[in-house]
Protein backbone atom coordinates (compact mmCIF):
# COMPACT_ATOMS: atom_id res chain seq x y z
CA UNK A 1 0.00 0.00 0.00
CA UNK A 2 1.46 3.37 -1.09
CA UNK A 3 1.71 6.42 1.16
CA UNK A 4 -1.09 8.15 -0.74
CA UNK A 5 -3.38 5.18 -0.25
CA UNK A 6 -2.57 5.14 3.47
CA UNK A 7 -3.45 8.84 3.78
CA UNK A 8 -6.74 8.26 1.98
CA UNK A 9 -7.37 5.28 4.25
CA UNK A 10 -6.89 7.43 7.39
CA UNK A 11 -9.06 10.25 6.07
CA UNK A 12 -11.89 7.83 5.35
CA UNK A 13 -11.49 6.28 8.81
CA UNK A 14 -11.67 9.67 10.52
CA UNK A 15 -14.77 10.49 8.50
CA UNK A 16 -16.42 7.29 9.73
CA UNK A 17 -15.56 8.17 13.33
CA UNK A 18 -17.14 11.61 13.01
CA UNK A 19 -20.23 10.11 11.40
CA UNK A 20 -20.58 7.62 14.25
CA UNK A 21 -20.37 10.43 16.80
CA UNK A 22 -23.13 12.34 15.03
CA UNK A 23 -25.30 9.22 14.71
CA UNK A 24 -25.01 7.73 18.17
CA UNK A 25 -25.17 11.07 19.96
CA UNK A 26 -28.76 11.24 18.81
CA UNK A 27 -29.63 7.79 20.07
CA UNK A 28 -31.40 9.30 23.03
CA UNK A 29 -31.92 12.81 21.89
CA UNK A 30 -34.70 15.20 22.78
CA UNK A 31 -37.34 13.40 20.75
CA UNK A 32 -36.82 9.92 22.12
CA UNK A 33 -39.90 7.82 22.54
CA UNK A 34 -41.79 4.87 21.20
CA UNK A 35 -45.13 6.60 20.78
CA UNK A 36 -44.06 8.74 17.83
CA UNK A 37 -45.73 9.07 14.46
CA UNK A 38 -42.48 10.35 12.96
CA UNK A 39 -39.05 10.38 14.59
CA UNK A 40 -37.93 13.46 12.71
CA UNK A 41 -40.33 16.10 14.02
CA UNK A 42 -41.82 17.06 17.33
CA UNK A 43 -43.37 20.39 16.42
CA UNK A 44 -46.91 19.07 16.57
CA UNK A 45 -46.67 17.82 20.14
CA UNK A 46 -49.12 19.72 22.36
CA UNK A 47 -48.23 20.56 25.92
CA UNK A 48 -50.92 19.35 28.32
CA UNK A 49 -51.00 19.69 32.09
CA UNK A 50 -49.70 16.53 33.73
CA UNK A 51 -49.97 15.06 37.19
CA UNK A 52 -47.07 13.61 39.13
CA UNK A 53 -46.73 9.92 38.26
CA UNK A 54 -46.09 9.08 41.93
CA UNK A 55 -49.72 9.89 42.69
CA UNK A 56 -50.74 6.57 41.13
CA UNK A 57 -50.13 4.76 44.40
CA UNK A 58 -52.77 6.92 46.13
CA UNK A 59 -55.52 6.13 43.60
CA UNK A 60 -58.05 3.33 43.62
CA UNK A 61 -56.86 0.07 42.12
CA UNK A 62 -59.36 0.35 39.25
CA UNK A 63 -58.05 3.80 38.25
CA UNK A 64 -54.32 3.11 38.32
CA UNK A 65 -54.02 1.54 34.88
CA UNK A 66 -55.84 4.39 33.10
CA UNK A 67 -53.74 6.90 35.01
CA UNK A 68 -50.49 5.23 33.91
CA UNK A 69 -51.58 5.02 30.26
CA UNK A 70 -52.92 8.56 29.93
CA UNK A 71 -50.50 10.57 32.06
CA UNK A 72 -47.51 11.83 30.03
CA UNK A 73 -45.40 11.98 33.17
CA UNK A 74 -45.56 8.19 33.40
CA UNK A 75 -44.18 7.60 29.91
CA UNK A 76 -40.64 6.34 29.62
CA UNK A 77 -37.95 8.25 27.77
CA UNK A 78 -37.25 5.55 25.20
CA UNK A 79 -36.89 1.86 25.91
CA UNK A 80 -38.82 -1.17 24.74
CA UNK A 81 -40.74 -2.24 27.85
CA UNK A 82 -43.28 -0.23 29.84
CA UNK A 83 -42.46 -1.29 33.38
CA UNK A 84 -45.07 0.89 35.09
CA UNK A 85 -47.81 -0.52 32.89
CA UNK A 86 -46.61 -4.03 33.73
CA UNK A 87 -46.95 -3.33 37.45
CA UNK A 88 -50.26 -1.45 37.52
CA UNK A 89 -52.08 -2.93 34.49
CA UNK A 90 -51.07 -6.57 34.15
CA UNK A 91 -50.52 -7.67 37.74
CA UNK A 92 -52.89 -7.55 40.73
CA UNK A 93 -51.89 -5.31 43.65
CA UNK A 94 -51.09 -8.24 45.92
CA UNK A 95 -48.32 -9.30 43.52
CA UNK A 96 -46.49 -5.98 43.73
CA UNK A 97 -43.60 -7.48 45.80
CA UNK A 98 -43.22 -10.20 43.15
CA UNK A 99 -43.07 -7.58 40.38
CA UNK A 100 -40.44 -5.57 42.27
CA UNK A 101 -38.39 -8.74 42.82
CA UNK A 102 -38.56 -9.67 39.13
CA UNK A 103 -37.53 -6.17 38.14
CA UNK A 104 -34.59 -6.37 40.53
CA UNK A 105 -33.38 -9.63 38.95
CA UNK A 106 -33.86 -8.20 35.46
CA UNK A 107 -31.84 -5.17 36.56
CA UNK A 108 -28.97 -7.39 37.68
CA UNK A 109 -29.07 -9.26 34.38
CA UNK A 110 -28.89 -5.97 32.48
CA UNK A 111 -25.75 -5.16 34.46
CA UNK A 112 -24.36 -8.49 33.24
CA UNK A 113 -25.28 -7.55 29.66
CA UNK A 114 -23.45 -4.24 30.03
CA UNK A 115 -20.35 -5.93 31.37
CA UNK A 116 -20.19 -8.58 28.64
CA UNK A 117 -20.81 -6.07 25.86
CA UNK A 118 -18.16 -3.66 27.12
CA UNK A 119 -15.50 -6.28 27.84
CA UNK A 120 -15.73 -8.57 24.82
CA UNK A 121 -17.09 -6.38 22.03
CA UNK A 122 -16.94 -2.63 22.65
CA UNK A 123 -13.43 -2.31 24.10
CA UNK A 124 -11.73 -4.68 21.59
CA UNK A 125 -13.20 -2.76 18.66
CA UNK A 126 -12.25 0.56 20.26
CA UNK A 127 -8.69 -0.73 20.72
CA UNK A 128 -8.62 -1.86 17.08
CA UNK A 129 -9.74 1.59 15.92
CA UNK A 130 -7.04 3.26 18.03
CA UNK A 131 -4.44 0.92 16.53
CA UNK A 132 -5.74 1.52 13.02
CA UNK A 133 -5.74 5.32 13.30
CA UNK A 134 -2.64 5.40 15.56
CA UNK A 135 -4.52 7.55 18.05
CA UNK A 136 -3.27 8.51 21.47
CA UNK A 137 -5.50 7.16 24.21
CA UNK A 138 -6.13 10.68 25.50
CA UNK A 139 -7.43 11.72 22.07
CA UNK A 140 -9.35 8.48 21.60
CA UNK A 141 -11.39 9.25 24.70
CA UNK A 142 -12.76 12.46 23.12
CA UNK A 143 -15.24 11.91 20.29
CA UNK A 144 -15.12 8.13 19.85
CA UNK A 145 -14.71 7.43 23.56
CA UNK A 146 -17.80 6.18 25.25
CA UNK A 147 -19.81 9.15 26.41
CA UNK A 148 -21.96 9.15 23.30
CA UNK A 149 -22.78 5.50 23.88
CA UNK A 150 -25.86 6.34 25.85
CA UNK A 151 -26.88 9.46 23.98
CA UNK A 152 -26.02 11.73 26.89
CA UNK A 153 -26.20 11.75 30.65
CA UNK A 154 -28.41 14.83 30.55
CA UNK A 155 -30.53 14.41 27.40
CA UNK A 156 -33.28 16.70 28.72
CA UNK A 157 -31.27 19.73 29.79
CA UNK A 158 -32.40 21.56 26.66
CA UNK A 159 -35.90 21.53 28.18
CA UNK A 160 -34.64 23.19 31.34
CA UNK A 161 -32.54 25.81 29.53
CA UNK A 162 -34.35 26.41 26.23
CA UNK A 163 -33.81 30.17 26.12
CA UNK A 164 -30.17 30.38 27.16
CA UNK A 165 -28.80 30.49 23.60
CA UNK A 166 -25.89 32.82 24.40
CA UNK A 167 -24.71 30.65 27.28
CA UNK A 168 -25.04 27.54 25.12
CA UNK A 169 -23.01 29.07 22.30
CA UNK A 170 -20.37 30.02 24.86
CA UNK A 171 -20.32 26.43 26.09
CA UNK A 172 -19.98 25.18 22.52
CA UNK A 173 -16.92 27.39 22.09
CA UNK A 174 -15.52 26.11 25.39
CA UNK A 175 -15.91 22.50 24.23
CA UNK A 176 -14.18 23.22 20.92
CA UNK A 177 -11.33 24.88 22.84
CA UNK A 178 -11.10 21.82 25.11
CA UNK A 179 -10.86 19.39 22.19
CA UNK A 180 -8.29 21.51 20.36
CA UNK A 181 -6.21 21.83 23.52
CA UNK A 182 -6.04 18.05 24.00
CA UNK A 183 -5.30 17.35 20.33
CA UNK A 184 -2.65 20.07 20.01
CA UNK A 185 -0.94 19.13 23.28
CA UNK A 186 -0.83 15.48 22.20
CA UNK A 187 0.67 16.46 18.85
CA UNK A 188 3.28 18.67 20.52
CA UNK A 189 4.17 15.88 22.94
CA UNK A 190 4.69 13.40 20.10
CA UNK A 191 6.69 15.93 18.08
CA UNK A 192 8.94 16.64 21.05
CA UNK A 193 9.41 12.96 21.71
CA UNK A 194 10.38 12.21 18.12
CA UNK A 195 12.80 15.14 18.14
CA UNK A 196 14.43 13.93 21.35
CA UNK A 197 14.81 10.43 19.88
CA UNK A 198 16.49 11.82 16.77
CA UNK A 199 19.09 13.75 18.77
CA UNK A 200 19.61 11.09 21.41
CA UNK A 201 22.92 9.28 21.69
CA UNK A 202 23.17 5.66 20.44
CA UNK A 203 23.55 4.39 23.97
CA UNK A 204 20.59 6.34 25.29
CA UNK A 205 17.56 4.14 25.89
CA UNK A 206 14.51 5.04 23.90
CA UNK A 207 11.58 6.79 25.54
CA UNK A 208 8.51 4.85 26.41
CA UNK A 209 5.88 4.44 23.78
CA UNK A 210 2.67 6.44 24.01
CA UNK A 211 0.61 3.29 23.89
CA UNK A 212 -0.24 1.47 27.07
CA UNK A 213 0.92 -2.10 27.40
CA UNK A 214 -1.82 -4.54 28.22
CA UNK A 215 -1.09 -6.45 31.43
CA UNK A 216 -0.78 -10.17 31.15
CA UNK A 217 -3.57 -11.81 33.09
CA UNK A 218 -3.21 -15.18 34.72
CA UNK A 219 -6.58 -16.18 33.22
CA UNK A 220 -5.68 -15.24 29.65
CA UNK A 221 -4.02 -18.51 28.69
CA UNK A 222 -4.67 -19.41 25.06
CA UNK A 223 -5.93 -22.98 25.09
CA UNK A 224 -6.02 -23.11 21.29
CA UNK A 225 -2.21 -23.29 21.15
CA UNK A 226 -2.19 -26.47 23.24
CA UNK A 227 -4.81 -28.18 21.10
CA UNK A 228 -3.56 -26.99 17.68
CA UNK A 229 -3.70 -29.93 15.17
CA UNK A 230 -0.38 -31.21 13.84
CA UNK A 231 -1.71 -31.84 10.35
CA UNK A 232 -3.14 -29.13 8.12
CA UNK A 233 -6.95 -29.16 8.19
CA UNK A 234 -9.18 -26.94 6.07
CA UNK A 235 -12.49 -26.08 7.73
CA UNK A 236 -15.62 -25.79 5.69
CA UNK A 237 -17.75 -22.61 5.65
CA UNK A 238 -20.40 -24.25 7.82
CA UNK A 239 -17.80 -25.34 10.39
CA UNK A 240 -16.30 -21.85 10.53
CA UNK A 241 -19.74 -20.36 11.15
CA UNK A 242 -20.60 -22.90 13.86
CA UNK A 243 -17.28 -22.38 15.65
CA UNK A 244 -17.53 -18.59 15.42
CA UNK A 245 -21.03 -18.58 16.93
CA UNK A 246 -20.13 -20.92 19.79
CA UNK A 247 -19.53 -18.82 22.94
CA UNK A 248 -18.42 -21.82 25.02
CA UNK A 249 -14.91 -23.22 25.05
CA UNK A 250 -15.27 -26.81 26.24
CA UNK A 251 -11.55 -27.12 27.10
CA UNK A 252 -11.70 -24.06 29.33
CA UNK A 253 -15.03 -25.26 30.82
CA UNK A 254 -13.37 -28.35 32.29
CA UNK A 255 -10.71 -26.34 34.12
CA UNK A 256 -13.00 -23.76 35.75
CA UNK A 257 -14.81 -23.63 39.07
CA UNK A 258 -18.51 -24.12 39.68
CA UNK A 259 -19.03 -20.40 40.23
CA UNK A 260 -17.43 -19.60 36.87
CA UNK A 261 -19.62 -22.20 35.15
CA UNK A 262 -22.81 -20.87 36.70
CA UNK A 263 -21.94 -17.33 35.63
CA UNK A 264 -21.02 -18.58 32.16
CA UNK A 265 -24.43 -20.22 31.77
CA UNK A 266 -26.05 -16.84 32.44
CA UNK A 267 -23.74 -15.18 29.92
CA UNK A 268 -24.29 -17.71 27.12
CA UNK A 269 -27.51 -16.18 25.67
CA UNK A 270 -26.01 -12.68 25.75
CA UNK A 271 -22.72 -13.76 24.22
CA UNK A 272 -24.45 -15.73 21.45
CA UNK A 273 -26.66 -12.74 20.57
CA UNK A 274 -23.68 -10.39 20.55
CA UNK A 275 -21.57 -12.78 18.47
CA UNK A 276 -24.41 -12.89 15.96
CA UNK A 277 -24.82 -9.11 15.74
CA UNK A 278 -21.44 -7.50 16.58
CA UNK A 279 -18.26 -8.07 14.52
CA UNK A 280 -14.94 -7.95 16.38
CA UNK A 281 -11.63 -7.07 14.73
CA UNK A 282 -8.44 -8.22 16.48
CA UNK A 283 -5.25 -6.67 15.02
CA UNK A 284 -3.10 -9.02 17.11
CA UNK A 285 -4.26 -12.03 15.10
CA UNK A 286 -2.82 -12.83 11.70
CA UNK A 287 -6.25 -12.93 10.08
CA UNK A 288 -7.64 -10.04 12.17
CA UNK A 289 -10.36 -12.38 13.49
CA UNK A 290 -11.79 -12.69 9.97
CA UNK A 291 -14.69 -15.17 9.87
CA UNK A 292 -16.04 -15.04 6.33
CA UNK A 293 -19.53 -16.54 6.81
CA UNK A 294 -20.15 -14.73 10.11
CA UNK A 295 -18.82 -11.39 8.88
CA UNK A 296 -21.05 -11.63 5.82
CA UNK A 297 -23.94 -12.33 8.15
CA UNK A 298 -22.95 -9.24 10.17
CA UNK A 299 -23.43 -7.08 7.07
CA UNK A 300 -27.14 -7.94 7.26
CA UNK A 301 -27.78 -8.20 10.99
CA UNK A 302 -25.61 -5.36 12.37
CA UNK A 303 -27.23 -2.59 10.27
CA UNK A 304 -30.63 -4.04 11.19
CA UNK A 305 -29.71 -3.81 14.88
CA UNK A 306 -28.61 -0.21 14.35
CA UNK A 307 -31.96 0.66 12.76
CA UNK A 308 -33.94 -1.04 15.52
CA UNK A 309 -31.97 0.44 18.43
CA UNK A 310 -31.63 4.09 17.37
CA UNK A 311 -34.24 5.93 19.43
CA UNK A 312 -35.63 2.56 20.57
CA UNK A 313 -36.62 1.55 17.02
CA UNK A 314 -38.36 4.78 16.03
CA UNK A 315 -36.15 5.12 12.96
CA UNK A 316 -36.39 1.44 12.05
CA UNK A 317 -40.19 1.28 11.93
CA UNK A 318 -40.53 4.61 10.14
CA UNK A 319 -42.21 4.04 6.77
CA UNK A 320 -40.70 5.79 3.76
CA UNK A 321 -43.55 7.47 1.91
CA UNK A 322 -45.96 5.67 4.22
CA UNK A 323 -45.35 2.39 2.37
CA UNK A 324 -41.93 0.82 2.95
CA UNK A 325 -40.30 0.60 6.42
CA UNK A 326 -36.70 1.59 6.92
CA UNK A 327 -35.73 -1.76 8.41
CA UNK A 328 -36.75 -3.54 5.19
CA UNK A 329 -34.53 -1.23 3.14
CA UNK A 330 -31.65 -1.93 5.52
CA UNK A 331 -32.14 -5.70 5.14
CA UNK A 332 -32.21 -5.51 1.33
CA UNK A 333 -29.08 -3.37 1.10
CA UNK A 334 -27.27 -5.48 3.71
CA UNK A 335 -28.15 -8.71 1.92
CA UNK A 336 -26.75 -7.35 -1.34
CA UNK A 337 -23.50 -6.30 0.35
CA UNK A 338 -23.22 -9.65 2.13
CA UNK A 339 -23.68 -11.56 -1.13
CA UNK A 340 -21.01 -9.52 -2.92
CA UNK A 341 -18.60 -9.90 0.01
CA UNK A 342 -19.18 -13.64 0.30
CA UNK A 343 -18.41 -14.38 -3.36
CA UNK A 344 -15.53 -11.88 -3.57
CA UNK A 345 -13.57 -13.12 -0.53
CA UNK A 346 -12.17 -16.38 0.81
CA UNK A 347 -12.18 -18.11 4.17
CA UNK A 348 -8.41 -18.08 4.64
CA UNK A 349 -7.48 -14.47 3.85
CA UNK A 350 -9.22 -11.31 5.11
CA UNK A 351 -10.10 -8.66 2.53
CA UNK A 352 -8.44 -5.24 2.43
CA UNK A 353 -11.62 -3.57 3.69
CA UNK A 354 -11.79 -5.78 6.78
CA UNK A 355 -10.88 -2.75 8.97
CA UNK A 356 -14.37 -1.36 8.29
CA UNK A 357 -15.83 -4.11 10.46
CA UNK A 358 -14.11 -2.54 13.50
CA UNK A 359 -16.20 0.61 13.04
CA UNK A 360 -19.35 -1.41 12.43
CA UNK A 361 -18.73 -3.51 15.54
CA UNK A 362 -17.89 -0.45 17.62
CA UNK A 363 -21.10 1.31 16.60
CA UNK A 364 -23.28 -1.79 17.09
CA UNK A 365 -21.86 -2.60 20.53
CA UNK A 366 -22.26 1.06 21.53
CA UNK A 367 -25.95 0.97 20.68
CA UNK A 368 -26.39 -2.33 22.52
CA UNK A 369 -24.94 -0.64 25.62
CA UNK A 370 -27.22 2.32 24.99
CA UNK A 371 -30.28 0.07 24.81
CA UNK A 372 -29.35 -1.80 28.01
CA UNK A 373 -28.57 1.44 29.86
CA UNK A 374 -31.93 2.88 28.78
CA UNK A 375 -33.75 -0.13 30.24
CA UNK A 376 -31.76 0.26 33.47
CA UNK A 377 -32.86 3.89 33.78
CA UNK A 378 -36.50 3.01 33.09
CA UNK A 379 -36.49 0.25 35.71
CA UNK A 380 -34.97 2.52 38.33
CA UNK A 381 -37.46 5.25 37.52
CA UNK A 382 -40.34 2.76 37.85
CA UNK A 383 -39.03 1.63 41.23
CA UNK A 384 -38.87 5.27 42.27
CA UNK A 385 -42.54 5.70 41.37
CA UNK A 386 -43.52 2.55 43.26
CA UNK A 387 -41.66 3.65 46.39
CA UNK A 388 -42.90 7.25 45.92
CA UNK A 389 -39.47 8.84 45.96
CA UNK A 390 -39.33 12.56 45.29
CA UNK A 391 -37.88 13.80 42.01
CA UNK A 392 -34.87 15.23 43.80
CA UNK A 393 -34.10 12.02 45.68
CA UNK A 394 -34.71 10.01 42.52
CA UNK A 395 -32.36 12.22 40.52
CA UNK A 396 -29.65 12.13 43.19
CA UNK A 397 -29.72 8.35 43.59
CA UNK A 398 -31.43 5.93 41.22
CA UNK A 399 -31.48 7.97 38.02
CA UNK A 400 -27.94 9.26 38.56
CA UNK A 401 -26.66 5.71 39.08
CA UNK A 402 -28.64 4.37 36.15
CA UNK A 403 -27.44 7.08 33.77
CA UNK A 404 -23.83 6.44 34.79
CA UNK A 405 -23.82 2.65 34.84
CA UNK A 406 -22.86 2.36 31.18
CA UNK A 407 -19.92 4.71 31.70
CA UNK A 408 -18.83 2.77 34.76
CA UNK A 409 -18.73 -0.59 32.97
CA UNK A 410 -16.90 0.89 29.98
CA UNK A 411 -14.32 2.68 32.14
CA UNK A 412 -13.71 -0.32 34.40
CA UNK A 413 -13.28 -2.60 31.41
CA UNK A 414 -10.87 -0.25 29.65
CA UNK A 415 -8.78 0.15 32.81
CA UNK A 416 -8.65 -3.60 33.48
CA UNK A 417 -7.64 -4.31 29.88
CA UNK A 418 -4.64 -2.00 30.16
CA UNK A 419 -5.95 1.41 29.05
CA UNK A 420 -6.20 3.47 32.26
CA UNK A 421 -5.44 6.79 30.57
CA UNK A 422 -8.22 6.30 28.05
CA UNK A 423 -10.67 5.44 30.82
CA UNK A 424 -9.61 8.39 32.98
CA UNK A 425 -9.78 10.84 30.06
CA UNK A 426 -13.24 9.59 29.13
CA UNK A 427 -14.49 10.31 32.66
CA UNK A 428 -14.04 14.03 31.96
CA UNK A 429 -14.39 14.21 28.18
CA UNK A 430 -17.58 12.18 28.26
CA UNK A 431 -19.34 14.49 30.71
CA UNK A 432 -18.42 17.55 28.65
CA UNK A 433 -19.67 15.96 25.43
CA UNK A 434 -22.91 14.84 27.06
CA UNK A 435 -23.67 18.38 28.27
CA UNK A 436 -22.76 19.69 24.82
CA UNK A 437 -25.30 17.67 22.85
CA UNK A 438 -27.78 17.50 25.72
CA UNK A 439 -27.98 21.22 26.45
CA UNK A 440 -25.82 23.43 24.25
CA UNK A 441 -26.57 22.21 20.74
CA UNK A 442 -30.35 21.72 21.06
CA UNK A 443 -30.76 25.11 22.75
CA UNK A 444 -28.60 26.89 20.21
CA UNK A 445 -30.30 25.28 17.20
CA UNK A 446 -33.90 25.88 18.27
CA UNK A 447 -35.25 28.70 16.11
CA UNK A 448 -38.24 29.69 18.25
CA UNK A 449 -37.64 28.43 21.79
CA UNK A 450 -40.56 28.03 24.18
CA UNK A 451 -40.83 29.84 27.47
CA UNK A 452 -37.60 29.53 29.39
CA UNK A 453 -37.64 27.58 32.65
CA UNK A 454 -34.54 28.78 34.42
CA UNK A 455 -32.89 27.31 37.47
CA UNK A 456 -34.03 28.46 40.91
CA UNK A 457 -30.94 29.51 42.89
CA UNK A 458 -32.88 30.47 46.02
CA UNK A 459 -32.97 26.94 47.43
CA UNK A 460 -30.21 25.61 49.64
CA UNK A 461 -30.04 22.32 47.71
CA UNK A 462 -29.06 24.11 44.49
CA UNK A 463 -26.09 25.68 46.27
CA UNK A 464 -25.13 22.31 47.77
CA UNK A 465 -25.13 20.69 44.32
CA UNK A 466 -23.18 23.51 42.65
CA UNK A 467 -20.73 23.81 45.53
CA UNK A 468 -20.02 20.07 45.65
CA UNK A 469 -19.42 19.93 41.90
CA UNK A 470 -17.11 22.94 41.95
CA UNK A 471 -15.21 21.71 45.00
CA UNK A 472 -14.69 18.28 43.45
CA UNK A 473 -13.29 19.74 40.23
CA UNK A 474 -11.02 22.17 42.08
CA UNK A 475 -9.67 19.41 44.33
CA UNK A 476 -8.87 17.25 41.32
CA UNK A 477 -7.32 20.22 39.52
CA UNK A 478 -4.99 20.81 42.45
CA UNK A 479 -4.25 17.27 43.66
CA UNK A 480 -3.64 15.57 40.31
CA UNK A 481 -0.72 17.84 39.25
CA UNK A 482 0.71 17.66 42.78
CA UNK A 483 0.87 13.86 42.38
CA UNK A 484 2.67 14.28 39.03
CA UNK A 485 -0.36 12.69 37.37
CA UNK A 486 0.41 9.37 39.09
CA UNK A 487 -2.91 8.57 40.76
CA UNK A 488 -3.03 6.04 43.57
CA UNK A 489 -5.65 4.37 45.74
CA UNK A 490 -5.68 7.25 48.21
CA UNK A 491 -7.00 9.57 45.50
CA UNK A 492 -9.73 7.07 44.62
CA UNK A 493 -10.80 6.58 48.23
CA UNK A 494 -10.89 10.35 48.74
CA UNK A 495 -13.23 10.72 45.75
CA UNK A 496 -15.50 7.97 47.06
CA UNK A 497 -15.57 9.57 50.52
CA UNK A 498 -16.33 12.94 48.96
CA UNK A 499 -19.23 11.49 46.97
CA UNK A 500 -20.74 9.72 49.99
CA UNK A 501 -20.47 12.91 52.02
CA UNK A 502 -22.07 14.95 49.26
CA UNK A 503 -24.92 12.46 48.88
CA UNK A 504 -25.66 12.42 52.62
CA UNK A 505 -25.60 16.23 52.85
CA UNK A 506 -27.80 16.60 49.76
CA UNK A 507 -30.38 14.10 51.04
CA UNK A 508 -30.44 15.67 54.49
CA UNK A 509 -30.96 19.06 52.85
CA UNK A 510 -33.82 17.71 50.74
CA UNK A 511 -35.52 16.19 53.79
CA UNK A 512 -35.19 19.46 55.73
CA UNK A 513 -32.75 18.22 58.36
CA UNK A 514 -30.18 20.75 57.13
CA UNK A 515 -31.79 24.12 56.45
CA UNK A 516 -31.12 27.82 56.61
CA UNK A 517 -32.27 29.69 59.68
CA UNK A 518 -35.21 31.92 58.96
CA UNK A 519 -34.66 35.59 59.74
Amino acid sequence: MTRRQKDLHRVLSLFLVLWMVETVSGARGPFTGTHMSSPFSASDVKQTPTADCREVCGLNVSDRCDFIRTNPDCRSEGGYLNYLEGIFCHLPPNLLPLAVTLYAFWLLYLFLVLGVTAAKFFCPNLSAICTLLKLSHNVAALPPGHRFLHGGRVPDLHRALPGQSHACMGYLGLYVFYVLTVVVCTWLYRWQRRRSLVYSMPGTPEMLSDSEVEPVSSNSYDYSEEYRPLLFYQETTAQILARALNPLDYRKWRNKSVYWRALKVLKLPVEFLLLLTVPVVDPDKDDGNWKRPLNCLHLVISPLVLALTLQSGAYGIYEIGGLFPVWAVVVIVGTALAAVTFFATSNSEPPRFHWLFAFLGFLTSALWINAAATEVVNILRSLGVVFRLSNTVLGLTLLAWGNSIGDAFSDFTLARQGYPRMAFAACFGGIILSILHGAALPSALVARPPRAAGLEPDGLLVWVLAGALGLSLVCSLVSVPLQCFQLNKVYGFCLLLFYVTFLVVALLTEFGVIHLKSV
